[in-house]
């Protein structure tokens, strides 16, 4: 499982009313989420990520409140994955429950620019800078979480077991 797309570079303490502000949590439709992502660290977040594309942040990443529209609006957005310093342990899990890859690495935070080319290997926890040609490391994803996120998220996964 793998990822690539260009780096959207933030800061420190993104909490999830800057991920999706709190006026648009009465939707659940995924293009109005999507629309509004980010927009107040972004103006032009949403008109400029492409499908495949990276967040890469610095340190407590979706702090706030528990709001699972953040992590949701970050994919919905077409973000491929998120990197970042440390994580908010509830977006942690919120986002690996819908299927949205996050890491945790402390280098690449801090060592990838904006705009940098990224490719990230899930299973080997491979973090390759194209741009530079620095690679950084993280921690592997467990195989049950490779098949949940595989799946698009625990919904998702639990529906196909049900299938079977």
């Amino acid at each position: 499982m793998k990822a690539k797309g260009a780096a959207h570079k933030f800061g420190d303490n993104v909490n999830t009313d800057d991920i999706i502000p709190a006026k648009f949590l009465n939707t659940t439709d995924p293009r109005e989420l999507a629309s509004h992502c980010m927009e107040s660290l972004s103006a032009d977040f949403a008109k400029n990520v492409k499908p495949g594309d990276i967040i890469v942040a610095g340190k407590h990443f979706g702090c706030g409140s528990s709001r699972e529209h953040a992590p949701f609006s970050i994919k919905s957005a077409g973000v491929s994955c998120v990197i970042a310093e440390t994580f908010a342990r509830i977006f942690y899990r919120n986002s690996i429950n819908i299927g949205l890859p996050i890491l945790e690495s402390v280098d690449a935070a801090r060592g990838i620019e904006d705009g940098d080319e990224i490719e990230v290997d899930f299973k080997d926890g491979e973090i390759r800078n194209i741009t530079t040609g620095k690679v950084y490391k993280s921690q592997k994803f467990p195989e049950f979480m490779q098949k949940l996120i595989a799946a698009g998220g625990l919904l998702n996964m639990l529906k196909m077991d049900n299938t079977r």
